[in-house]
């Protein structure tokens, strides 16, 4: 067993107070045991004492007490450890009755009589334990007689000194085996981690596929894996979506720049008249302000996703922003022959550039798919602590399949369409960081006239 093994520590450290646990409750048990020993053992003296003195009390005189003998010693009988001495008076040395398998004497002043019971221990001159009870009694005459009452604890002390010996013989044993159980138990208990430890030796940026098993394990262990399966979901899906990103990316940078590299090498290839050369840099100018567009909303995507802190919030009425953007595409609508019309307040708290950018957005897209005649409509509503701002325009619609994706950057419903309209894919990715950033959402719902509504949800500003 290692000293660095968890489950070493740990079954040592619950083997030893086992150990401790052991010890005291063996302890207390000792004590208990020599108590209740030492009770029972006054208890049959003070049985035998009354039995004694009942038996006494119907004696006329000293002589009288020898005819009590058969009683007395029928009180005596089954104790082999139990002697009575019965004297004549406190002086006296010699006793008037003596009971039991031998005679005990001793000193009476060393222990004198009184009317009230009293108990002695004392040891003979062999070293053994005795327990003593001394009593004066009156017979019927008024004579009082000093009555003694020995018991032998010598079984009780063997008693419990073996006890004592086989608990010491015991003790390395009983040590060794507590320890080897509370090891093996807190290391089948601790078996759970070593699968743990199996499942993050798999687990790579390639492969986050692996979960760790819930099934049979102890509370406390399946909240860990729990924990740790959902911490490998969500970096599952950040690299996925990381690595979709990367591809995404490149795919949208490839077009211009091949773009680029092949009208370059096309005109070089040859002298050309400068009025073609002039159209060729024209076009290289489109894909550089394409590339440029991308980089630039990549910049601020990353700039939204830096914490809150960084950002300055401040109140800001919905409408006064909604006016504003509705102001700067009036002209686009006007263009394209689409009306914009705007309703409702509200105030909230948030980034009010950021804002702009997050309706610019949704607006630019209601205008480019809005057909030619139709309106824009632009709402702002309250209900349930949320401010809701909503822009939404006839059409075609989007297919349900495509409502899930909408938000995820790079995505185009109509591929072919957006590029050639100049979209990057990026616009409603930046809504929803925008959103995010603010604590809100960003949803869309589409009617079966194909009337397409995007929402943005914003935390009502409390008073």
């Amino acid at each position: 067993m290692s000293s660095d093994s968890l489950a070493t520590r740990l079954g040592l450290k619950v083997g030893l107070m086992s150990v401790a646990l052991v010890a005291l409750i063996s302890t207390f048990g000792y004590l208990m045991l020599d108590q209740g020993l030492e009770r029972i053992a006054k208890s049959s003296v003070r049985t035998k004492m009354e039995g004694i003195a009942h038996s006494l009390s119907s004696a006329m005189n000293i002589n009288d007490v020898n005819s009590k003998s058969h009683v007395l010693v029928d009180l005596a009988m089954g104790h082999n450890n139990l002697y009575v001495s019965i004297f004549d008076s406190a002086e006296s040395k010699q006793p008037i009755l003596t009971l039991g398998s031998k005679s005990v004497t001793f000193e009476l002043h060393r222990f004198p009589a009184h009317e009230e019971m009293a108990f002695h221990e004392w040891l003979d001159p062999l070293g053994r334990p005795m327990l003593s009870s001394a009593q004066l009694m009156r017979l019927k005459d008024g004579t009082q007689v000093g009555v003694y009452l020995t018991i032998d604890q010598s079984a009780d002390v063997e008693l419990l000194d073996a006890l004592l010996k086989w608990a010491l013989i015991a003790a390395p044993f009983l040590l060794l085996l507590i320890l080897l159980v509370a090891w093996w138990t807190v290391r089948r208990g601790l078996q759970p981690l070593t699968s743990f430890l199996r499942v993050a030796s798999k687990i790579s940026t390639d492969n986050l596929e692996h979960r760790l098993p819930t099934e049979r394990l102890p509370a406390e262990l399946r909240e860990l894996a729990n924990g740790i399966n959902f911490m490998l979901h969500r970096l599952d899906n950040g690299v996925q979506q990381l690595s979709q990103f990367s591809d995404d990316l490149a795919h949208e940078l490839r077009a211009p720049i091949t773009n680029l590299m092949g009208k370059a090498q096309v005109t070089l290839s040859r002298e050309r008249p400068p009025q073609e050369y002039r159209e060729v840099l024209e076009c290289c100018t489109e894909e550089l302000d394409r590339v440029t567009r991308i980089v630039s909303d990549m910049l601020f995507l990353a700039h939204v996703s830096h914490p809150a802190s960084q950002v300055q919030f401040e109140a800001v009425a919905l409408e006064d922003e909604l006016q504003r953007v509705g102001d700067l595409f009036s002209l686009s609508g006007d263009e394209k022959g689409v009306r914009l019309e705007s309703s409702g307040t509200g105030l909230v708290m948030g980034n009010r550039l950021m804002i702009q950018r997050a309706i610019s957005n949704l607006l630019s897209n209601a205008i480019r798919y809005c057909p030619s005649g139709a309106t824009v409509t632009m709402k702002i509503g309250q209900k349930n602590g949320v401010v809701r701002l909503s822009v939404g325009n006839p059409g075609q619609g989007i297919g349900e399949e495509h409502l899930p994706h909408l938000f995820e950057r790079f995505y185009r419903v109509d591929k072919s369409r957006a590029r050639t309209e100049g979209g990057t894919g990026l616009g409603l990715a930046i809504v929803r960081s925008i959103m995010s950033l603010h604590q809100g959402s960003a949803s869309v719902s589409v009617e079966p006239n194909g009337f397409t509504c995007f929402y943005l949800d914003f935390p009502a500003l409390k008073a």
